[in-house]
């Protein structure tokens, strides 16, 4: 059961009452990411959440650690291109004591000029590291390609010279701006009352600062010929991805979408999976993936391949996305995809961490909390006919955008592979 209540400083405690659970999750979600930020200081947000580990008045960063850890429990925090969630997960009996570190993260953090400093050269390395990892690289330069001279194309990490950019004034600005009481949300979810939850959470969130959900740059979704972006590297493979925008989370075609994503590449039964890896053999990692955002969204195909395949597999996606806007999908075929989603969404579901992020994705995101009865509902009645639409609006040769990462020094006329 969803219980929400607004505190009269404007603070959202929603919670997931499951009472069968041991376990308990909480999360300080603001809605705040990497397109917020402005281009001089380009990662930002991503910096704000590392250094709200780094000590407050009472606590060092060790102590940090050591109050979730020390009683067994996990505490971890990320940032997305819309939202920043600061999260721990310990038994419900440690429930308080979350609470306490998460809100003194929050609102008693140092950012001590010396954190700063350290933790700017952290980043720096896990940039390096990303850099070395070719599956993140082609996803970061698959961002760029789709979303040219925008935030949503840039790293949420920020970039070397962004990073040297930002100073301690920054970080305390775009805190102060953001990360107000209008802008979060602390999601519970475990064996515990809605109003046990508000007991306890009234003793912690008066020093919240007041504030608004900030506003972004739209996202253009203009496009009028296929893309293809290569960045040369050696490499054992060519890590490939293939990418179109889509539709918003607002968007009724959504559900048809993601669908349409379980046919594509989502599991071991779908399409390419099946042709690429089980049927030709040429592809270990074949897959595809969805995102929605409040504007905008994107499916993406992301596959590791031999430098010598890597025409006939692109031959091989560009011809399985025109035959889905081409032919309905089949009875049988539709129904496992979609029996797939929903499945998914209820084994996810189970755990306290999966319906914690839930209720603060549901509240970021729409502005109450998705009921998973409905979202069920209406994926169950996916039709053929809005799959194939989908795919007809979004999969089309004009929006396609690929992103390699290769030993390849040049393209080569892939562009003339994703024309049908």
């Amino acid at each position: 059961m969803h219980q929400i209540t607004r505190l009269s400083n404007g603070l959202i405690i929603a919670t997931a009452e499951m009472p069968y659970m041991a376990s308990v999750a909480v999360g300080l979600w603001v809605g705040v990411g990497g397109r917020f930020e402005p281009t001089e200081i380009s990662g930002v947000a991503h910096f704000i959440e590392h250094l709200l580990f780094k000590g407050t008045g009472r606590r060092s960063a060790k102590q940090i650690s050591e109050a979730v850890e020390g009683v067994g429990g996990y505490l971890n925090a990320f940032t997305t291109e819309e939202n920043t969630c600061f999260h721990a997960r310990a038994h419900a009996d440690r429930t308080n004591d979350l609470l306490d570190v998460l809100v003194d993260m929050f609102v008693n953090s140092r950012f001590a000029p010396a954190d700063i400093s350290k933790e700017r050269d952290v980043i720096k390395e896990e940039i390096a590291m990303y850099q070395d990892q070719p599956q993140q690289l082609v996803q970061d330069l698959l961002h760029e390609t789709l979303w040219p001279n925008h935030p949503l194309g840039r790293p949420l990490t920020g970039t070397e010279k962004t990073l040297n950019a930002i100073r301690r004034t920054d970080l305390l600005g775009f805190l102060r701006t953001n990360y107000g009481t209008g802008n979060t949300v602390l999601a519970v979810a475990g064996p515990l009352r809605h109003a046990d939850v508000l007991r306890r959470c009234k003793k912690l969130v008066g020093k919240f600062s007041d504030g608004k959900k900030p506003a972004f740059v739209p996202a253009d979704a203009q496009q009028n010929a296929p893309v293809v972006h290569l960045q040369t590297k050696k490499t054992e493979q060519t890590q490939l991805a293939l990418g179109v925008r889509a539709c918003s989370r607002h968007d009724e075609r959504r559900f048809a979408v993601r669908v349409l994503n379980a046919i594509v590449g989502e599991s071991m039964s779908s399409r390419l999976f099946q042709i690429l890896r089980e049927d030709k053999g040429i592809a270990y990692s074949i897959y595809s993936s969805w995102a929605f955002m409040e504007d905008t969204g994107a499916l993406t195909i992301s596959a590791g391949l031999d430098h010598d395949d890597i025409e006939k597999s692109l031959r091989i996606i560009a011809r399985e996305l025109r035959k889905l806007g081409e032919t309905p999908v089949g009875s049988a075929e539709l129904r496992r995809a979609r029996d797939f989603v929903i499945g998914q969404m209820e084994l996810s579901l189970e755990g306290t961490e999966n319906q914690m992020n839930w209720v603060g994705e549901s509240l970021l995101g729409y502005g109450r909390i998705l009921d998973p009865r409905e979202v069920k509902q209406r994926l169950a009645a996916v039709s053929a006919a809005e799959v194939r639409s989908a795919a007809r609006e979004f999969l089309q040769p004009q929006r396609l955008n690929l992103a390699l990462v290769s030993p390849l020094e040049k393209t080569l006329g892939l562009e003339k592979l994703l024309r049908w």
